[in-house]
């Protein structure tokens, strides 16, 4: 298989990861291709038990891996910008939250050139990643979930409440403009709730595919996120309503510190109660 091929199927996977269901005619309008073409690569990567074929289209399994390992080769070159961008944001000596995503795991690399950080984290993968000198990582604790490599539950969220004066940086499985952004699994729309809920600020980094469709679980609403982070400019109707809601985009071609919000705007929008 060339690799133009192995792109394709790739980015049919992400489609159909973040939609749940998808369409054999829909594929084609996104992939440029035929829909014998479509056909072709959704049967062999029902064959590779990758996703289920259903009338009309394909549709994510049941049995579908959302392991850190799977989630991490998804948009990996998109995650990468996104992870620069993110960490262009941060400045020496800040006290930060990084969710377990993949997607906060980019920032890593970038964040260790910097100095006097205290970083919070739930995810021991991450807090493996950023041993490095000037760096204090504060890992919490709770129920250990082996395939994703970090902790939820009430003892990790009960943390937050010794908790308080960081920037929040978190992914999302989905967008909508109406529910806000979301998560796939419950567990972890409830413990970046509560991070975001104590936090500063709070920065969401999420690369396009993300903006498509939403996932089931809310995490916040779209009051409380300053800025968004992601790795290309996102379509005029996306546009129009983060500028309506003040909150500040950030992508190549535009300044790291673009839109920082006030002290004061930061103030108002933490005090707005999480439903």
């Amino acid at each position: 298989m060339g690799t133009s091929a192995q792109n394709r199927r790739q980015r049919i996977l992400d489609e159909i990861f973040t939609r749940r269901t998808a369409t054999v005619v829909d594929l084609a309008a996104a992939m440029e291709a035929s829909e014998a073409t479509i056909r072709r690569d959704l049967k062999s990567l029902a064959d590779e038990g990758e996703i289920d074929l259903v009338y009309g289209g394909a549709a994510i399994r049941r049995s579908s891996d959302f392991s850190f390992r799977s989630k991490h080769q998804r948009n990996i070159e998109s995650k990468e910008i996104i992870g620069r961008l993110a960490a262009g944001l941060v400045n020496d000596g800040e006290q930060l939250f990084l969710d377990s995503g993949t997607t906060c795991f980019m920032m890593g690399p970038h964040l260790k050139r910097k100095r006097g950080l205290s970083i919070i984290t739930n995810s021991a993968r991450l807090a493996i990643d950023l041993d490095a000198p000037n760096t204090n990582v504060i890992l919490i604790g709770g129920q250990y979930r082996p395939d994703r490599m970090d902790c939820v539950g009430p003892i990790a969220a009960s943390t937050f409440d010794q908790l308080r004066g960081y920037v929040c940086f978190l992914g999302a499985d989905g967008l909508s403009v109406d529910f806000g952004p979301s998560a796939s699994d419950v567990e972890s729309a409830h413990f970046n709730r509560q991070a975001v809920q104590n936090c500063r600020e709070a920065v969401l980094v999420v690369d396009q595919s993300k903006f498509k469709a939403p996932s089931l679980f809310k995490i916040v609403n779209w009051e409380t996120i300053s800025r968004v982070v992601t790795d290309k400019r996102p379509d005029e109707v996306w546009n129009a309503f983060f500028e309506s809601r003040g909150i500040a985009v950030i992508h190549p071609g535009t300044s790291p510190q673009a839109g920082t919000p006030s002290t004061a705007e930061q103030l108002t929008k933490r005090q707005i109660t999480l439903s």
